[in-house]
């Protein structure tokens, strides 16, 4: 299983995750930040379980991301 985490408060709204992988990641127009679509509110962070076809568009986002508000982890 991997799961996307986002840090939501440490996004700077660069939205170069939107750019790596559009069907994952828009942004919120109420406050400019980035949202990881179809997440759950888990404590600190959304999360998302993901496909392992998904992984890859993903881990780009995780890298290229300013913030580091995005991990990929594999259980």
């Amino acid at each position: 299983m991997t799961r996307i985490k986002h840090f939501r408060d440490r996004c700077i709204g660069c939205a170069y995750c939107v750019g790596a992988a559009p069907e994952f990641w828009e942004m919120c127009t109420e406050d400019g930040r980035c949202d990881l679509i179809g997440s759950i509110r888990k404590r600190d962070c959304y999360e998302l379980e993901i496909f392992n076809d998904e992984v890859q568009k993903n881990r780009k986002a995780a890298d290229i991301c300013p913030g580091k508000c995005i991990r990929v982890e594999t259980n």
